[in-house]
């Protein structure tokens, strides 16, 4: 597979074009920001270890039915993926308050939320990704009322394999985001799933094991994502 010319440049991913039409290769960097970008750093390795975390997430998740666009690492930071017509809606599930929830309704962090709740944002920078709805996505043609209906089922499958993979290895799936395309008019689960992209705690000390140990100047950022690796089983070696 021939790597060619860069077609998308993200916040800490780069996408390239292949030899291939329907094939791309989806390459982590060491990139790692927040705030919309305020803030900014290299982080060494960090690209690897999202790389090899994905592509652990994702096999996982094929094994459990959930089509992805993932179809394996090519080296370290890069892996090979099936071209997608990207829906610009993110899926957000939430297993416990945190984030974003507990600013916007004044709850407490921490709630076990039972049953979890469901959101969607538009993927805009521009706009800091606002929440939206399922009219609002159809009235705007971002997406169809049954693909609306079909990623909402995949992402609460997603919910109720990673949340018991996440419980076995000690620690809590607190909430995620999770982006579709279409292939041949599939929904299939595309972009990351990885420590970047989701909220992990300690299962008893709640320590946090995700980006908000970067947003929040927490530190060892890096050393524990591959922690959460190393108990899900992933080999960062």
């Amino acid at each position: 597979m021939e790597k060619r010319e860069e077609l998308y440049a993200g916040k800490a991913k780069s996408v390239y074009r292949t030899d291939d039409p329907d094939r791309f290769v989806m390459v982590f960097r060491d990139d790692t920001s927040a705030f919309d970008g305020e803030k900014k750093e290299q982080l060494n390795r960090k690209g690897m270890v999202n790389n090899k975390f994905n592509a652990f997430i994702m096999n996982k998740l094929e094994q459990a039915g959930v089509p992805t666009h993932f179809e394996g690492l090519l080296s370290d930071t890069d892996s090979l993926v099936k071209k997608l017509d990207m829906i610009p809606v993110e899926c957000v599930v939430r297993n416990v308050s945190a984030g974003s929830l507990c600013r916007r309704l004044g709850v407490e962090e921490g709630q076990d939320l039972n049953p979890p709740t469901y959101e969607l944002f538009l993927k805009n920078d521009a706009l800091h990704d606002p929440m939206v709805n399922e009219s609002l996505a159809v009235t705007f043609g971002w997406a169809k009322e049954d693909e609306l209906a079909r990623m909402k089922e995949l992402t609460y499958k997603v919910n109720s394999v990673l949340k018991t993979l996440f419980e076995e290895a000690g620690m809590l799936l607190v909430d995620y985001k999770l982006e579709f395309g279409r292939s041949n008019d599939t929904i299939v689960l595309g972009d990351e799933f990885s420590p970047d992209g989701c909220r992990i705690w300690d299962m008893e000390t709640r320590k946090k094991m995700d980006k908000d140990r970067f947003r929040q100047g927490l530190g060892e950022v890096i050393e524990t994502y591959e922690e959460v690796g190393r108990r899900l089983g992933i080999n960062f070696d």
